[in-house]
């Protein structure tokens, strides 16, 4: 009898079972790849994985410019109210000048509501009274009209800096430009503001046209102007003719 015969049969190296099983795998990988379905699939797995990476950076991005954009409204206003520049940074602005009407050609228009003043007469206190509803109050500035009831251009009577622009209820369009020392010219009933928060404008400067108010509708288009010192109204006209 043959002795090899008797002998039992010995397992296979692990190792060649590892790179037989390799080689195995590697054909199935082959096999699949050769497949139709399969690089389209692949192609679309990365293109997905590719937008979103676009999609995650954009969002990140879009987050860094709402914040800028928070950041700059902050700087512009502290509570939702205009910060007001100080007397300082006001200094260089005016430069000596004198305060004007807001307006380019003052004896073109006619004053239709004047100024209440205190110590004026009965008669004329009686024609500077605004009605709204069943109150009466004092007309703290001068309203302008055309004649021939057509807008006009507004002007900033002083060099200073626009420290409010709003939409009154009754009021209507508002701008308010600080000169330093306590003294702001308020323009009302404006149409097509043409100047924000934050803006220095010069004397002569078109900030806006005359326009309509709910306060003073019976007079049609008009501009009334103000002005204030240290927040209390003084009469423009004796402000104006002030040497």
């Amino acid at each position: 009898m043959n002795e090899n015969q008797n002998k039992p049969k010995q397992e296979a190296p692990k190792n060649a079972m590892g790179e037989a099983s390799a080689a195995k795998s590697s054909n199935g990988v082959k096999k699949l790849l050769t497949r139709k379905w399969v690089a389209p699939a692949v192609f679309m797995a990365a293109a997905a994985i590719i937008v979103t990476l676009m999609w995650i950076y954009q969002g990140a991005d879009d987050s860094k410019q709402t914040s800028t954009n928070e950041t700059v409204q902050t700087e512009a206003t502290k509570g939702g109210e205009a910060v007001k520049p100080t007397d300082k940074e006001l200094e260089g602005i005016r430069k000596g000048e004198k305060l004007a009407w807001p307006v380019a050609n003052v004896e073109d228009l006619q004053v239709e509501l004047p100024f209440y003043d205190e110590t004026a007469s009965d008669e004329d206190k009686a024609k500077a009274v605004v009605q709204m509803g069943d109150t009466f109050s004092a007309h703290l500035g001068v309203d302008l009209v055309d004649p021939n009831d057509q807008t006009f251009p507004v002007q900033a009577a002083l060099s200073g800096k626009v420290t409010l622009v709003d939409r009154h209820p009754t009021n209507g369009n508002t701008v308010e430009i600080s000169h330093g020392d306590g003294l702001v010219t308020v323009y009302q009933s404006l149409s097509e503001i043409s100047v924000a928060v934050g803006d220095e404008v010069k004397q002569g400067t078109i900030i806006a046209k005359a326009g309509r108010n709910e306060l003073e509708r019976d007079l049609g288009v008009h501009l009334h102007f103000g002005v204030l010192s240290n927040n209390e109204a003084i009469n423009p006209v004796t402000a104006i003719a002030a040497k």
